[in-house]
């Protein structure tokens, strides 16, 4: 199934009730809601559970969101900046155009989960398992994804700057269509080339690649 390219693409979108003014709760339950520009500053959401809801032009501000779980969720044009994220379960979810700035998601389960047109700085998503998620043409930026599990993963479209893939195990992950950043002083990737076994790509990405694993291999390169 294609992921939705709008939110009344999805089945819940007409039952979806507006959520009312008061902040999130610890171990609160939120089913079928509508949060539209609500923000949400250092608000503590420990355990919470949403199902079929959304967040349109919402705003989560150092919030504590840890072992959350959200499935049949969609988030547009959101704002997520220092959010503790991490030990949650996301289940078919869809961001789109939103911005995550130091949002740490480490052990984190994600299943067929669609960032699209989004912008991630200073992600991280060690030790996070990732199953069929897709990174459709976004900015990721010192993305951390230290000893993850990725399966099935997308990156087309995506600009890739300062990624670190140590010890990642990639099963049939896509890497084609993505650019790996050289115009910086940092790689596109910066670690982790020797587990990068089980991705595919393309032919560009191998010619900028290559000098960087020519180095990690300790190879020299020269004419002379």
């Amino acid at each position: 199934m294609k992921p939705p390219r709008d939110l009344d693409d999805l089945a819940f979108a007409s039952v979806l009730r507006p959520a009312d003014d008061a902040d999130l709760e610890i171990d609160g339950d939120y089913e079928r809601t509508r949060f539209d520009g609500n923000t949400f500053t250092e608000s503590v959401a420990t355990g919470a559970r949403f199902l079929e809801a959304a967040f349109v032009s919402a705003a989560f501000d150092g919030a504590r969101l840890r072992k959350v779980r959200l499935s049949d969720v969609w988030l547009e044009q959101t704002r997520l900046v220092a959010v503790d994220l991490a030990e949650s379960f996301l289940t078919d979810v869809w961001f789109t155009g939103c911005v995550f700035a130091g949002v740490q998601a480490f052990s984190t389960q994600l299943r067929r989960v669609t960032f699209r047109g989004c912008k991630l700085d200073s992600v991280n998503f060690r030790d996070c398992t990732l199953t069929d998620v897709t990174f459709e043409d976004c900015m990721i930026r010192d993305a951390d994804f230290a000893g993850a599990r990725l399966t099935r993963a997308r990156f087309g479209g995506s600009t890739l700057t300062g990624v670190d893939f140590t010890r990642v195990t990639c099963k049939d992950v896509d890497l084609r269509g993505a650019r790996l950043d050289s115009s910086s002083e940092v790689a596109g990737i910066k670690a982790g080339y020797d587990s990068l076994r089980g991705a595919r790509i393309d032919s560009l990405q191998l010619m900028t690649l290559a000098p960087l694993l020519a180095h990690h291999l300790g190879i020299t390169v020269t004419d002379a």
